[in-house]
């Protein structure tokens, strides 16, 4: 996700200090990876060097000064034609856990074991994820559903690739 676009989006609403900007970010889209303070400075930096945003005042606070920050006119038209840019299909040509088959085949481990051991670990995932979509607000039930979804793909994969082990091992011997 790009981060810049996102505290654009954040700005749109009115202008902030990085401190809010931060607990804002963090309470909508970063329950499972907060943003450090100092990527949301960087990133200010950077977007305000590239004319995106403005300081617009100074807020007295408990500590030291804090810079509020506006987005601009190019600010908004930039963060617009980020929400209708679709985003790249994630295609997964390159698995750690296809290799990890295919490498137990090639070496006469179990790969049968390889699977059970992702599927265990992909269940336990969806239990915790359920039970995190279950007490959350609807913004939370809807990230929950959309790593369930992906977790729900991987592991017919799983299943499917359990199903014919026995024909992979043919070919990766072959």
């Amino acid at each position: 996700m790009s981060i810049g676009h996102a505290l654009l989006g954040l700005l749109e609403t009115g202008p902030r200090h990085g401190y809010d900007l931060k607990r804002v970010y963090d309470e909508r889209f970063g329950h499972d990876r907060p943003l450090a303070y100092g990527q949301v400075y960087s990133t200010l930096s950077r977007l305000l060097r590239n004319g995106l945003v403005e300081e617009s005042g100074v807020e007295a606070g408990g500590g030291p000064e804090r810079k509020r920050y506006a987005i601009t006119d190019a600010g908004v038209t930039d963060v617009s034609e980020w929400l209708v840019t679709p985003e790249s299909p994630q295609i997964y040509l390159q698995s750690a856990l296809y290799t990890k088959v295919v490498l137990a085949l090639m070496s006469d481990r179990d790969a049968e074991e390889v699977l059970d051991t992702q599927r265990s670990a992909h269940l336990t995932a969806m239990r915790e994820l359920t039970a995190r979509k279950r007490d959350g607000d609807l913004t939370d039930q809807l990230i929950c559903d959309h790593a369930l979804f992906h977790l729900e793909a991987d592991l017919r994969w799983l299943e499917l690739t359990a199903a014919r082990l026995s024909d992979l091992a043919k070919q990766v011997a072959g």
